[in-house]
């Protein structure tokens, strides 16, 4: 399919992370009809919505519960209509952070040490020490997130995380480089550098404007470089990913990588992490937003992904 389409833009929904979705889809909006396409956008704030029968594609910008857990993509496919991001199970799996995880042990990918709690009196578990990481198990955007420094603030953490989810994650903090890795079209973008100014970054570094500086080449050896975007490339493919997805890691000092998670569904505002990495590789975000479309039209057809859309600048 060539030309105009009718796209609906889904941004809002009814998770924890509705605000940032709503920025994501405005920006798509935006960005879509800059190019000709007929946007209608649509919120199922009550995870309910209704298309308008001549639409073409939904382009996906919603996050968290609902829209990126495979609930919403599950729905699409009962209506016919296809879809940016990944299919329902991959969502499914890279919604949930211990899937992921299992996915990534079961493949050789290195990721953080981790233990799973479901209950908010459980005790500090033998054999871990401070430093370390607790987070709800289907959560973004930080929501929940806790940097644990002391056994002291442990009972607070659990209590708090397990308020957001029904599991909490205890994972071992590597010190080091953040960094996150995008992946389009199988092909894997430059990578962006995560220096938080306040040296953690959680949902106040992430949504504050100057809390956080992201270089993007990261500024690293070839060989370091060669190595994170190899283990990003392996941790898409030992969740299925298909199409696009972004890839969060921690490099530690003697430069391995290790993968914390894969967000199928990233954020889409204009300074958005996949935004910027691509823009780095020579795809604007116009073009990235359009790209996005054409491979759920293509997966939709079972056609081969057009090489066109799977180019990018080394």
């Amino acid at each position: 399919m060539t030309g105009p389409l009718h796209i609906v833009v889904l941004a809002g929904g009814p998770g924890s992370e509705r605000e940032v979705s709503l920025h994501s889809g405005a920006g798509v909006t935006r960005a879509l009809r800059s190019l000709g396409h007929e946007v209608t956008e649509v919120d199922p704030r009550e995870r309910q919505f209704a298309l308008p029968p001549s639409t073409d594609v939904v382009f996906l910008a919603l996050h968290g519960a609902y829209g990126e857990d495979g609930t919403v993509q599950r729905e699409l496919e009962t209506l016919g209509v296809p879809y940016t991001g990944c299919g329902v199970e991959v969502s499914r799996i890279a919604f949930d952070k211990v899937l992921t995880k299992q996915r990534c042990v079961a493949a050789g990918v290195v990721t953080p040490r981790f233990e799973v709690f479901d209950s908010p009196d459980a005790k500090w578990p033998e054999g871990w020490q401070p430093p370390a990481i607790l987070k709800p198990v289907c959560q973004g955007s930080s929501v929940g997130l806790h940097f644990i420094n002391a056994v002291a603030g442990w009972s607070a953490a659990i209590e708090d995380c397990l308020q957001h989810d029904t599991r909490a994650l205890l994972e071992e903090r590597v010190t080091g480089r953040e960094c996150t890795v995008g992946i389009l079209a199988g092909r894997t973008l430059p990578i962006v550098e995560v220096r938080p100014r306040s040296g953690k970054y959680d949902y106040q570094s992430k949504y504050t404007v100057g809390a956080t500086e992201y270089l993007c080449p990261a500024p690293w050896d070839d060989d370091l470089t060669a190595s994170v975007q190899a283990a990003a490339r392996a941790a898409f493919n030992a969740i299925g990913g298909g199409d696009y997805a972004r890839v969060d890691m921690m490099v530690a000092g003697d430069g391995t990588p290790y993968v914390i998670e894969v967000n199928t569904l990233p954020g889409m505002t204009e300074t958005s992490l996949l935004p910027k990495a691509a823009a780095a590789a020579a795809v604007g975000y116009a073009a990235l937003c359009d790209r996005m479309v054409r491979l759920a039209l293509a997966r939709a057809a079972g056609s081969p992904q057009p090489a066109e859309l799977m180019a990018v600048a080394d």
